[in-house]
Formats: structure tokens, C-alpha cells, sequence
């Protein structure tokens, strides 16, 4: 396979996924409990919908954990610790609904800031340098 991009540009791109989860890591406060792909599939997936969700849908959010019983371990610990607000579902009384609280909601908006301007700012390097492409 004949490869598109030069080793340097696909240096910046790690760059670049090191300084956003740096940043991921900033949305805790430090915490390197939550540095894990379950809460990055569980916590984006939940801003993107921007509404309520029923619980058991949001377990099937992180796509890496198969067993319910596991998915539901990290679900029940972003609850405690504030990140994920459960409720009543007022068309089904039989399920609850999660949303972000408000707090993380506006820790991802600042982090979302954040992630973009770093692809920008790498897609910026990646243009500008005269990276040769190297022969596959």
C-alpha cells in the first residue's frame, strides 16, 4: 500500500492526540481514574445526543466494555461523582433517564474548544511543512 502521509505529519497527528488527552484529562480535574475509553464513549456519546437518555442505552455507549454488569460499574461512578444526572422517564416508568449535569456538559463545550483548535493548529503544521513523503 502506497502510503498518503510522511512520517512527520503522522508525528504532529500524535502530537496532536497528546495534547487532547492532556485536555481529556483536564475535564476531571487531574483524576486519572477517568482517563479511559469507557467514559470518553460513555461522556461524548451523551453530549452528542444533547437530551436525556435511557440508561440502558447509554451502557450500550461504550462500545469496549461487553458485559452490562461492567458498563453499568462505570456508569454508576460518573453518577456518584456528579458527572451523569439519573431521573425518572416520564414516557416509561419502567426505565430511568441520564443526562450530564451541568458542570460536565460545560467541561466538554470547554474541551471540545480545545480539541478543535489542536486539529486546526496540527492540520496548520501539517500544510505549511514541507514533509517528504517517503517511498512505500
Amino acid at each position: 500500500m502506497k502510503l498518503k502521509y510522511t512520517v512527520g505529519q503522522r508525528k504532529e497527528y500524535l502530537n496532536m492526540i497528546d495534547h487532547v488527552g492532556r485536555n481529556w484529562l483536564d475535564v476531571f480535574l487531574g483524576d486519572p481514574e477517568f482517563y479511559s475509553a469507557a467514559y470518553w464513549d460513555l461522556l461524548t456519546r451523551i453530549w452528542k445526543c444533547d437530551r436525556p437518555v435511557r440508561k440502558t442505552d447509554a451502557l450500550k455507549f461504550m462500545i469496549g466494555i461487553k458485559s452490562a454488569q461492567t458498563a453499568g460499574k462505570y456508569l454508576e461512578s460518573a453518577i456518584e461523582h456528579g458527572f451523569i444526572l439519573e431521573g425518572e422517564n416520564p414516557k416509561d416508568a419502567r426505565s430511568k433517564l441520564v443526562s450530564l449535569s451541568e458542570d460536565m456538559r460545560a467541561r466538554l463545550d470547554v474541551f471540545f474548544d480545545l480539541a478543535v483548535g489542536e486539529v486546526k493548529a496540527a492540520h496548520q503544521k501539517m500544510e505549511v511543512s514541507d514533509f517528504p513523503v517517503e517511498a512505500s
